[in-house]
C-alpha cells in the first residue's frame, strides 16, 4: 500500500517540487527525478553517439551535473530542457574530442548558403512502402540521421529519440522556435536523400 501511495505521490510531484527536496537532503527524491528522465536522455545520448559505452558515461555526466546545479536551477520550471541542453552539449563535446569536428562548419550560416546546399541536392524518390517493414530500417534511418550536420541532428534526435516540442527543444539549444522549425524542415530532405541511398540496393535487389 506505501509503495502504491509513494508511485502516485511521485508522479504528482513536479521537477520543480522534486528538487526543492532533493536540495533538502531527500534522496529518494533525486532518484526519482533521475528514474523520470533516465530512459528518454540515454536514448537520446544513445543514438547522437552512436556508442552505447560512451553514452553511459554522458548519461553519469548529466546527472552528476543536475546534481551540482540544483542549487542554482530555476525549480519552478520543469528540467527537460535543460537536462537535454546539458546531454546535447555533452555529446558535441565527446564528438569534437574523439573525431576533432570542425567546429566552423557547425556555425549558423546564412540562409542563402543553406538554401543552396539543400538546391543542389536532387529530389529523391519516395521510399519504397516494402522497405518499412524491414527490421533494418530503424538502423538504416539511424545512419541517415548520423550524416546530418550537429545542428540539424540535434534538433532532429531531440524531437523524434526525446520527443521534445519544438518550444523545448529552442530552449535546450538556446535558438528561437522559429529557427528550431527551420532546421527540422530542412533536415527533412536531408534525411530523405540519405534514407534513398541506403534502400536503393534493396529495393534492387
Amino acid at each position: 500500500m506505501q509503495v502504491r501511495e509513494r508511485k502516485q505521490q511521485d508522479s504528482e510531484s513536479t521537477d520543480g517540487m522534486l528538487a526543492q527536496q532533493a536540495l533538502a537532503g531527500d534522496e529518494d527524491a533525486y532518484a526519482m527525478l533521475i528514474k523520470r528522465y533516465n530512459s528518454a536522455l540515454f536514448n537520446f545520448i544513445c543514438r547522437f553517439l552512436n556508442d552505447y559505452d560512451a553514452a553511459n558515461d554522458i548519461l553519469q555526466q548529466v546527472f552528476l551535473q543536475l546534481y551540482l546545479s540544483l542549487p542554482k536551477l530555476r525549480t519552478g520550471e520543469p528540467l527537460k530542457a535543460w537536462l537535454f541542453q546539458v546531454a546535447r552539449n555533452r555529446c558535441v563535446d565527446e564528438l569534437r574530442r574523439k573525431h576533432a569536428i570542425h567546429f566552423s562548419e557547425l556555425q549558423v550560416s546564412t540562409d542563402d548558403d543553406e538554401l543552396s546546399l539543400l538546391d543542389s541536392l536532387p529530389d529523391p524518390a519516395p521510399l519504397p512502402e516494402e522497405v518499412a517493414d524491414r527490421h533494418d530500417l530503424q538502423e538504416m534511418l539511424q545512419k541517415a540521421i548520423d550524416t546530418l550536420p550537429t545542428k540539424y541532428r540535434s534538433v532532429v534526435l531531440l524531437r523524434y529519440a526525446a520527443q521534445l516540442s519544438f518550444a523545448e527543444i529552442g530552449r535546450s539549444l538556446e535558438m528561437p522556435e522559429a529557427t528550431v522549425k527551420t532546421y527540422f524542415q530542412r533536415a527533412k530532405p536531408l534525411l530523405r536523400a540519405a534514407l534513398h541511398e541506403y534502400v536503393k540496393p534493396v529495393a534492387m535487389a
